[in-house]
């Protein structure tokens, strides 16, 4: 692709997300969501081929649909009520709308059958867009909006996300696929908590984006789609190997790495609430999860594919490591001694 074109994209991105995210008039969201979808559709399709225009074409549905929802939403509130400003949706309807556009956005259960379709056509680093800034617009939207949503309705999407997530992201075999679902799973905490604490719900999207950023740009660096790829790149990069076997443990959320301060806090806040039963299936059914990543981190690091002739093996890389690479995948595994300072922060 031309890098004037890549700038122009980069920058609409920027322009859409920092619009959705300090806006308070629900027109001016609504035009940061639209400027976002426009921007990333054609990094998407750039590859030109069938599965990578199909996405494209899935991912340009599902988000009109949804940004005709948010508006209707804003809409119906501002014909009963008079009032435009985001904080101030108070009509039942509208917030029910609402909650149904923002799910659909995300790609929360029952909404999420577009996301790992969309993010199986695309490559790696439009993947890790997808997965982490093109969710934080409608994050935003949902953490302005929190007071007036349901707490029952997030809650019982929550339990299916993270019950769906890790439960379709067992027998999978891309690695596009597998963090498809991981971040469905990872939605459903965010959904669970932020009716009760919409902080706790950013800082558990800020640690994803971190640790998510890490797993992409690892096996980008390493060029592995498949399972059966990961297999063979422990002779390529043995050390980013290591690494990424504890960022997949981290993103898992096992105590001591950055991926169990948000589950540790969350499971604490929600007994606070007194819905310590919802608290103990989400931590349920994050095993499930824990299933999975364990199953990459193996993959990666134990296993030797199972071939009865000789193989190729990868000529092992020489070149150094990314250095963004580097810091994600420390930041992921080491944040969890200065939790204090981070939510004091926070």
């Amino acid at each position: 692709m031309n890098p004037q074109a890549k700038l122009i994209f980069a920058l609409s991105l920027t322009l859409g997300t920092t619009l959705t995210s300090s806006s308070n008039h629900w027109i001016m969201a609504w035009t940061g969501l639209e400027i976002n979808t426009l921007a990333i559709l054609p990094l998407i399709s750039k590859s030109h081929h069938p599965r990578a225009i199909e996405a494209a074409t899935k991912y340009f549905l599902v988000q009109a649909a949804a940004s005709a929802l948010v508006l209707f939403s804003s809409m119906t509130n501002a014909w009963h009520t008079g009032q435009w400003d985001i904080t101030q949706l108070s009509h039942p309807t509208s917030c029910l709308i609402l909650t149904v556009a923002l799910a659909m956005k995300l790609g929360l259960v029952p909404f999420h059958f577009w996301f790992p379709e969309v993010l199986q056509g695309s490559s790696l680093i439009v993947g890790l867009l997808l997965s982490t800034l093109m969710k934080f617009p409608p994050i935003t939207l949902l953490y302005l909006t929190s007071p007036s949503l349901k707490p029952s309705i997030l809650m019982t999407m929550a339990i299916l996300s993270a019950a769906l997530g890790g439960w379709m992201g067992l027998n999978q075999t891309q690695t596009r696929k597998i963090l498809a679902f991981s971040s469905i799973s990872h939605l459903g905490w965010m959904a669970i908590i932020i009716a009760y604490s919409p902080k706790l719900a950013l800082l558990n999207f800020y640690l994803y984006t971190l640790m998510t950023a890490a797993v992409f740009l690892s096996l980008n660096s390493i060029k592995a789609l498949k399972l059966s790829t990961l297999m063979t790149t422990w002779t390529k990069t043995p050390s980013l190997n290591a690494i990424l076997l504890l960022t997949l443990l981290s993103l898992a959320g096992l105590p001591p790495l950055t991926g169990f301060l948000p589950k540790w806090l969350i499971i604490q806040e929600l007994t606070k609430q007194e819905v310590a039963l919802a608290a103990t299936i989400i931590a349920l059914l994050s095993l499930l999860g824990l299933f999975f990543y364990l199953r990459l981190a193996y993959c990666a690091t134990i296993t030797l594919p199972p071939h009865t002739t000789n193989h190729m093996k990868q000529w092992y890389n020489t070149k150094p490591t990314n250095t963004m690479v580097a810091v994600l995948t420390t930041m992921s595994l080491m944040l969890l001694p200065i939790s204090p300072i981070i939510l004091a922060v926070v």
